[in-house]
């Protein structure tokens, strides 16, 4: 088989293709950065060597970028993106603001720490957003999601590949998480980003500013305790409520609004390799 032109590391029928196709996740990949820079190292690692104040949208951008190569392109494709970013990572590395310690950004812990909260975001957002997904579906998402770990040099037998796994994975880390300051800015750049095109004078300030709140109120309890806001359970029902009214505004839309030239070569792939 031509190797630019296979399924990919997931491909039909796969619940990383289900999940993926719901434009919600937008707002699980707000909720993943909140969550992420209650690591004091990996958010230290951010800040020190990224540029994201100066060009937030563009990181945000190459981020997006690679997850959809991950979960749509081929395998040649996901595997050269992988390349890039490990190259990356192994030039970088920062200095713990605690200790002093020197780190690299590719120590298997912190890119752990970045995929568990990424991949957790997307399936837990997706789903209080009104997705349906069975036990079962939830486990295949997070054991799928061990080949998406590997590219970026992760071991899959050390990333949780369940529900199950995934809640002891948190319970095990929290210990490490705490609001520093660097957490403390990057929320606060998260919740009032500098909008583009002059749009921070129009009412797309307000929209943001609720959709942020949102991804803000799905995080959980304990994370949002850390931030040093309560953990109450209005908190969660209201933000449940806005991400599933978000989901039904969305699906109002013409999918070509959000359906990227990357999904849809996937679905052209697919068909095309379909069995006669």
């Amino acid at each position: 088989m031509d190797p630019d032109d296979d399924l990919g590391l997931f491909g039909p029928g796969s619940v990383t293709w289900k999940l993926h196709e719901e434009p919600i996740l937008m707002l699980a990949g707000l909720r993943s950065l909140y969550l992420q820079a209650l690591h004091p190292r990996t958010v230290a690692g951010v800040v020190q060597n990224s540029s994201y104040r100066d060009d937030p949208y563009g990181r945000l951008a190459r981020t997006s970028m690679f997850v959809g190569v991950t979960v749509y392109g081929t395998t040649a494709q996901a595997e050269a993106a992988a390349r890039r970013i490990r190259r990356v990572h192994a030039r970088l590395s920062g200095t713990d603001p605690a200790t002093g310690e020197r780190f690299r950004l590719d120590e298997p812990d912190l890119l752990r720490w970045v995929h568990v909260a990424e991949v957790e975001s997307f399936l837990s957002t997706a789903r209080r957003a009104g997705l349906a997904l069975t036990g079962d579906e939830v486990d295949r998402y997070y054991a799928e999601q061990r080949r998406s770990a590997a590219l970026v040099g992760l071991d899959p037998a050390t990333v949780p590949g369940s529900a199950a796994e995934v809640a002891a994975y948190y319970e095990a880390v929290r210990p490490r998480l705490r609001m520093t300051r660097e957490a403390a800015q990057t929320a606060l750049f998260l919740s009032a980003p500098p909008l583009p095109y002059k749009l921070g004078l129009t009412p797309v300030r307000l929209l943001y500013a609720g959709v942020a709140a949102t991804a803000f109120g799905l995080l959980p309890a304990w994370a949002r305790r850390l931030y040093g806001l309560p953990g109450l359970p209005t908190t969660d029902v209201s933000a449940v409520l806005s991400a599933r009214t978000l989901r039904a505004a969305l699906g109002l839309l013409p999918r070509r609004v959000y359906d990227g030239p990357l999904r849809r070569s996937a679905l052209a792939r697919a068909a095309r390799l379909a069995p006669a």
